[in-house]
């Protein structure tokens, strides 16, 4: 039954493939350490292809779930759980504009807290994102370590209230809104310059430099908002 519901439209880095390859493990009470399947088998059991297949466990490395080793397989590095399902917001009523608004509020806001309290296994955490994100073959592939990048960002600042808040605003970049508009405006051009980005932002975070930081974030934050809403969705007229 599970097989054949995930055979129509499944977003490459949606979370629907994700889930139902969690719950195939819980079922199989799968512990860190124990290898998953080939990406063909599960392919075949799910019913969708090998590059749908390969999207989701990319998503599951990201979030730090899995870990593919080359010439060994893939692996859990730690139990599954469920993502939070955004305290009630509908992902799909939450436009683009109002996500980079929020996100233009908080992320860098958060950098004073991430310089004061980040870990070495924090940075370390970053450096794996941008890894992921420089190996990404695919706009889906990327916008998943993106998003791993900016979660791990705001996790290291060490603040349970502000991880919750920003945890709504991640709900609303899986909606089909965000997708479709981020799809629509990828190029390879553009994923190059939010990589150079990251790792701008990422060394100024290692090296402690607040004024650097925030500087990068904010830059970065204003080319992601004009190159989706200069071509995209514009905020509604208030009355």
């Amino acid at each position: 039954m599970a097989s054949s519901s995930s055979t129509g439209r499944v977003p490459a880095y949606g979370n629907q493939l994700v889930d139902q390859i969690l719950s195939r493990c819980e079922r199989l009470a799968s512990v860190p350490g124990s290898r998953l399947p080939t990406e063909r088998q599960l392919a075949l059991e799910l019913g969708v292809t090998r590059t749908m297949v390969r999207h989701a466990l990319a998503v599951l490395e990201a979030e730090g779930r899995i870990s593919r080793e080359v010439g060994r397989g893939t692996f859990f590095r730690a139990v599954a759980s469920r993502r939070p399902d955004g305290d009630g917001v509908r992902s799909d009523e939450v436009g683009p504009a109002d996500v980079m608004a929020a996100r233009r509020l908080i992320e860098p806001q958060v950098l004073p807290l991430v310089v004061a309290w980040a870990t070495q296994k924090d940075f370390d955490e970053m450096r794996r994102c941008l890894e992921g994100a420089a190996a990404a073959d695919s706009a889906g592939e990327f916008e998943v370590w993106d998003f791993a990048l900016h979660h791990a960002i705001v996790a290291a600042s060490r603040n349970a209230l502000l991880l919750g808040m920003y945890r709504v605003v991640e709900h609303a970049r899986e909606g089909e809104l965000w997708g479709s508009l981020k799809r629509r405006n990828d190029s390879l051009e553009r994923r190059a310059t939010y990589q150079r980005d990251h790792v701008d932002l990422v060394d100024a975070l290692s090296a402690r430099e607040l004024t650097r930081a925030v500087e990068v974030m904010d830059a970065h934050l204003a080319r992601v908002e004009a190159n989706l809403l200069g071509a995209g969705e514009q905020r509604p007229d208030r009355a």
